[in-house]
């Protein structure tokens, strides 16, 4: 049986601030490297694939750019995209506080899903594994004061489907069915296992024994 190696560095395909503070809580030393892709929309592509096809071409856009500025690929790269479904209707990030506005009162009182995919490249495999994990969320009816209010917040501006369950908005969700770091934007567990597959471990917590 192979010994698993612990992992200490990844690169993170993203400049998400969520996704930074979730890989850094695995113990792991993270390094940004936000890929420039810019998520186009993809017409007759369900939401649940254009997260995988999101995630997909972030992973290679910065594997591109980091082998363009001679940086070796030596370490395990990640990219993730998340995706709210609604009814089979893709609802990414907002244009501006209106669309955001227009959003929340399409998904209250009603359940959507989120899907988060990840893409993981690690040095000395030919494929990337790809990896999709799907909640759904049921959202409280919402006064229109009530969405005008979390919109001024600014939050819900950057975030798939003008919300962020982890900040003000936890205040909307009903309740969930599912993981919920899928829908913060980043399934940690089903992560750490596509890990253990690559033989990796996590690191060892400081002031541990190995």
């Amino acid at each position: 049986m192979t010994l698993a190696r612990p992992l200490e560095h990844i690169v993170l395909a993203s400049a998400s601030s969520r996704r930074l503070e979730l890989l850094r809580s695995l113990g792991l030393a993270v390094e940004c490297a936000p890929s420039g892709y810019d998520e186009p929309t993809l017409a007759g592509v369900s939401p649940e694939r254009l997260a995988v096809l999101h995630a997909r071409a972030k992973l290679a856009s910065a594997r591109a750019s980091r082998d363009g500025a001679g940086q070796e690929n030596a370490i395990p790269i990640v990219a993730a995209d998340t995706v709210v479904d609604l009814e089979g209707t893709a609802l990414g990030k907002p244009r501006d506080a209106a669309d955001a506005a227009r959003m929340l009162r399409l998904l209250a009182g009603r359940e959507h899903r989120v899907h988060t995919a990840f893409a993981l490249f690690a040095p000395g495999r030919q494929a990337p594994i790809e990896e999709i994990s799907t909640t759904r969320v049921r959202f409280y009816p919402l006064e229109d004061a009530e969405i005008d209010a979390y919109v001024a917040t600014g939050e819900p501006l950057d975030k798939a489907g003008a919300y962020g369950i982890q900040g003000r908005a936890a205040a909307l969700v009903e309740s969930i069915d599912g993981d919920f770091y899928t829908v913060m934007g980043f399934p940690l567990a089903r992560f750490v296992r596509a890990l253990r597959r690559l033989g990796f471990s996590l690191p060892v917590a400081k002031g541990t024994a190995p």
